[in-house]
């Protein structure tokens, strides 16, 4: 079973950041992962657009996906590409405080305002840590205890004087969002179905 995660928002958010602590969580777990990140030449305000394959089995190809299980909108100057990307079925978790646009997707949404609760945090600079929290939750992709058991090792030396804010975070993403999903259930075609 593979599930494919996108995010979009723009740089200075963290995509890059929270996608790498997102696959290393989901590798602490006894899964595999594969990523792809992309960004614009500016530091802040340009593109920042990652895709994260995650699976029981080794992933054999590239993470270039058609359409993907999930995507995190951190900001709608480039939400349009995975959005679109999006099973009608797929979570998606919408950063709220900057985001209005997808409030007609058929599927499971996250409506949470994560630049809010990242600014209550500690740091609006943790507005991924916020979604990632919340996603988590939602989805049971992984555990909020390997979230924080891995951020020492994911964030570099020179940041980690921002540990506890990216707790802080992770925490009150997690907090805020409810069940929605479970990454890891073992889905059956009609046939398979149990009786």
């Amino acid at each position: 079973m593979q599930r494919e995660i996108l995010w979009t928002g723009i740089g200075g958010q963290g995509v890059q950041l929270g996608t790498e602590l997102l696959a290393h969580a989901a590798l602490a777990e006894g899964r595999h992962a594969m990523f792809f990140g992309s960004y614009g030449g500016m530091m802040r305000g340009g593109n920042s657009e990652t895709t994260l394959v995650l699976g029981d089995a080794p992933v054999e190809s590239p993470p270039t996906v058609g359409s993907a299980w999930s995507a995190l909108v951190l900001h709608p100057a480039h939400a349009a590409g995975p959005l679109a990307r999006l099973r009608p079925d797929g979570v998606l978790v919408l950063n709220t405080t900057l985001c209005v646009a997808a409030s007609d997707h058929p599927g499971p949404v996250v409506r949470i305002p994560a630049t809010e609760i990242a600014a209550a945090a500690g740091s609006t600079n943790a507005v991924t840590m916020v979604a990632l929290g919340a996603y988590a939750a939602a989805t049971a992709v992984v555990r909020l205890d390997t979230l924080d058991a891995v951020l020492p090792d994911v964030l570099p030396p020179y940041r980690h004087r921002h540990l506890a804010v990216n707790r802080a975070a992770l925490r009150a993403g997690h907090a805020a969002a409810l069940p929605l999903v479970d990454a890891w259930a073992v889905e059956h075609t009609p046939e398979e179905a149990p009786v």
